[in-house]
């Protein structure tokens, strides 16, 4: 074979292989471009997931504690119902019978209505222990046969809305008896 015809050959190898290259390293360009497409696709679908996931999240706590601020409102009614109900004595719901009859049934509807919608009385009663996170401690007394923790007195009924405290049952507490 002739000198000149080696030289072409070599050069159209040359050539041949140059392709091949920018083939290949083209190639590994595109196979790059694709690994970071597929990276960036997958962590917006993670997004995407994460915020339907949140959305449903805030609407079911929307809907389960939506109400608070009114039920918060209405708290007051029901404690002037009671205080009515416990202020009036033997005398009083003789002479107003139908009307305490009243004042009963509008309480009882108003706690039915509470629970209707996961609003629940939190009512302490004397001798239970103390619990900061249903118990507002108004005052600290010590009390004789009583020990340090437990409910001497209660003032107010707290409520709570499914699992939140909407309001703390406000409550006295024995303080250890001094000897």
């Amino acid at each position: 074979m002739s000198e000149m015809k080696k030289d072409e050959i070599a050069e159209d190898q040359a050539q041949i292989n140059e392709t091949f290259d920018d083939g290949f390293d083209e190639v590994e360009a595109l196979r790059a471009e694709r690994d970071e497409l597929r990276d960036r696709f997958m962590r917006a679908l993670a997004d995407s997931e994460n915020i339907r996931k949140r959305g449903e999240r805030d609407r079911r706590e929307a809907e389960q504690y939506g109400g608070s601020k009114l039920a918060r409102d209405l708290l007051p009614v029901y404690d002037a119902l009671r205080r009515a109900l416990e202020a009036a004595g033997e005398e009083q719901r003789a002479a107003a019978e139908g009307l305490i009859e009243g004042v009963e049934l509008t309480l009882r509807e108003l706690l039915h209505v509470f629970t209707k919608h996961g609003v629940e009385p939190v009512a302490p009663q004397v001798g239970d222990a103390f619990d900061p996170q249903h118990h507002e401690a108004m005052f600290e007394a010590p009390v004789p046969g009583t020990r340090a923790g437990d409910i001497i007195q209660v003032m107010n009924e707290g409520f709570l809305l499914h699992d939140r405290l909407l309001r703390p049952a406000k409550v006295g507490v024995s303080s250890t008896p001094k000897s």
